[in-house]
């Protein structure tokens, strides 16, 4: 008797869970079969009183049960071959499974069995006596699940055991090997395209064809650990991409200078694509690089001491690195008051990066490395406005104020600044160089005014201011350049960059009192200005100051070292390319016991953007030149006013997305709001 021959019962299938199982008939007539040990297994498994509802209701072992499993999850090289008529028909496979004898009724076989034991227990057990004896019962009330319960109840094995048991089976109906439906099937596996027509494609070798068929596995190498937790393998790292190499590096060191990070890394690797690399992975404190807290607490995790999530531990973190960018030393108590961590949190923080020395504190690692900022300044530079950048988020998380703020120690050498004398000495004569032409048109300027004043006595001529902020402005920026914009948050902390670098004066000046140089609108400083803002305010169409300060320093940071934009932008450069860019600056009227900074109180707003909500805008922006919040009614009241028409609550709710935000029932302009 064939396969084929044998009547199969039914057949099933879980979809999700990709898993069939076969009930198949076991021949009994057949003279293989022994009648003795089938009639004892299904007397185990179903007991002397089988029904219908048994698993052998003929009183008979005569099924098995296949149940499948798969035998790889890489199917790709896999394929079903028919070969007809000289021809190989190829057909590629998305799964295998293999059927294997399910020996379940085993189990029940055993329960049986215990069942009976305990039977025959209690009814050996004495029947004199008139009750039980009583026990004490405690009743305890469960208390409602918890979020992160029940995240590890749906998590645990036996949850997703029971998932997967209650998926329902699919039955399906099993058609023989010569059966006409099969055969139908089977046509699918045969290639449909006419015979007569060469592949004029198959050209290789048979040796290539075989290899680009059956390409070399890549499994093993996958299920090798990449970097394991206590060994590090250099000549497995080296076959790594550049990129994961220095983040598994940084991963296990913490903290290491680049001139040793070059050394790990090889001879034959290029310098610039290691800089390039290490800043994803990694912050500069003092000329070393540490690695950054998101790398070491990743997203969903938590602490192994306080059970705080990554963001919290990533933040306390991020202040002790800020704080070594500041000095050498640090007290953890003054890092344990200000995050509110507990104190095996902070340790480990500080053991990251440094040692305790007795009676002084937590000294950074790593000595002071000067050579590679002397060497790199773009890159010195370009991490300055990533601190900047956290220095705000700190300063907003933590309520520091400015005397909280770490004070530089007087006559402090060598790492207490990222900037050496000779360093600063260039760029006191580059801002020399580029504002002496400035200086001599105003002497000049200031000269014909003192000789009309001579020729006419009588008369007095009025001088303009060059800037808004009048004529004090303009003498004093006839006396010094012009500083830098100011990147740290308004008013918070100290002014001093957080690599050590002087805040008040950028490596090149670019204007006099606030203006940029006369025809520097077309200069391609002023045209990547304008690129970003142009881009910045299509995104956003109200911004303050201080946040597009902010924008654009993280712009900075994304550029590459060396970029024109590095060469300095002033606030009222800034400003004045918003103006140029077609923004207006909307008059908020902010009350007068307002905690908002001078930064944020100048409020730029997009006019025209080109698109069918431009009117509706205006209109929004004008009420708030006037009212420093508005209700929604008032809001929609005016805008059916002023455009003549009501306005769907869609269209309303995209203006009101588009330039305010909701706190307390009421709407301000995006910004503006304190709370």
């Amino acid at each position: 008797m064939t396969y084929d021959d044998i009547p199969h019962l039914s057949a099933r299938i879980k979809p999700k869970q990709q898993k069939v199982e076969l009930e198949m008939a076991i021949d009994t007539l057949n003279p293989n079969y022994c009648r003795s040990k089938g009639e004892q297994i299904a007397l185990n498994v179903d007991g002397a009183c089988a029904d219908e509802t048994g698993t052998y209701s003929s009183k008979l072992m005569d099924k098995q049960t296949f149940c499948s499993s798969q035998t790889t999850s890489n199917t790709s090289r896999y394929a079903a071959a028919l070969y007809r008529q000289g021809e190989l028909h190829l057909t590629p496979l998305h799964g295998i499974l293999q059927l294997r004898p399910s020996f379940s009724y085993l189990d029940k076989a055993d329960a049986k069995h215990r069942e009976r034991e305990a039977a025959n227990e209690a009814g050996d057990s004495s029947q004199d006596e008139a009750e039980e004896d009583v026990k004490q019962i405690t009743v305890r009330f469960s208390r409602p699940e918890s979020e992160q319960a029940r995240q590890r109840r749906v998590q645990s094995y036996e949850f997703l055991q029971k998932k997967h048991a209650e998926e329902p089976w699919v039955h399906l109906h099993y058609y023989g090997l010569r059966d006409s439906r099969s055969e139908h099937e089977r046509q699918y596996l045969l290639c449909q395209g006419s015979g007569g027509v060469e592949n004029t494609e198959l050209v290789k070798s048979p040796s290539e064809y075989l290899m680009m068929l059956m390409p070399p596995s890549q499994e093993e190498e996958k299920d090798k650990p990449v970097a394991p937790s206590n060994v590090l393998s250099m000549a497995q790292l080296r076959t790594l991409p550049l990129a994961d190499q220095i983040k598994i590096l940084m991963k296990n060191v913490k903290v290491m200078p680049f001139a040793n990070l070059m050394s790990l890394l090889g001879p034959s690797i290029d310098s610039v694509a290691v800089l390039r690399g290490i800043q994803k992975v990694a912050m500069l404190v003092q000329g070393n690089w540490v690695v950054k807290s998101d790398i070491l607490y990743p997203k969903d995790s938590s602490s192994p001491h306080s059970g705080v999530p990554a963001e919290v531990l990533c933040r306390g973190r991020d202040f002790v690195m800020w704080k070594f960018t500041q000095s050498r030393w640090v007290v953890r108590k003054e890092v344990a008051a200000v995050t509110k961590l507990c104190a095996e949190d902070v340790k480990d923080f500080l053991e990251h990066m440094a040692v305790v020395r007795i009676n002084k504190g937590w000294e950074f690692i790593l000595p002071y490395d000067g050579e590679f900022i002397k060497k790199h300044p773009d890159v010195v530079q370009r991490q300055h406005m990533l601190w900047s950048g956290i220095q705000a988020k700190l300063e907003k998380v933590y309520n520091l104020v400015k005397e909280t703020m770490p004070k530089k120690p007087d006559g402090q050498s060598g790492p207490a600044g990222l900037v050496s004398g000779d360093q600063r000495v260039q760029v006191a004569k580059r801002q020399a160089q580029q504002n002496h032409a400035l200086l001599e048109r105003e002497l000049q300027r200031r000269k014909e005014q003192l000789r009309a004043a001579s020729v006419l006595p009588g008369v007095r001529i009025k001088e303009e201011p060059v800037s808004e902020e009048g004529e004090e402005e303009e003498e004093r920026g006839a006396e010094e350049a012009e500083e830098p914009m100011d990147t740290s948050p308004s008013g918070g902390l100290h002014g001093r960059l957080a690599n050590g670098l002087p805040a008040g004066r950028a490596a090149g000046g670019d204007g006099f009192n606030g203006h940029p140089p006369s025809g520097s609108a077309g200069t391609p400083v002023a045209r990547e200005l304008r690129a970003f803002v142009e881009a910045t305010f299509q995104r956003q169409f109200v911004l303050t100051l201080s946040e597009l300060k902010r924008l654009f320093n993280l712009h900075l940071a994304s550029l590459p070292p060396g970029h024109m934009l590095f060469s300095g932008i002033s606030d009222r450069m800034l400003q004045d390319t918003v103006l140029a860019a077609g923004c207006k600056q909307i008059l908020v009227p902010f009350p007068p016991q307002t905690a908002a900074s001078p930064d944020e109180q100048k409020v730029f707003a997009l006019w025209e953007s080109g698109d069918m909500s431009d009117q509706h805008r205006q209109v929004l922006l004008e009420i708030f030149s006037k009212n420093y919040r508005v209700r929604r009614n008032m809001i929609q009241s005016r805008l059916t006013q002023e455009c003549g028409e009501d306005l769907s609550k869609q269209e309303l709710d995209k203006v009101l997305k588009d330039c305010c935000v909701s706190y307390g029932g009421m709407w301000y302009l995006k910004g503006t709001v304190q709370s």
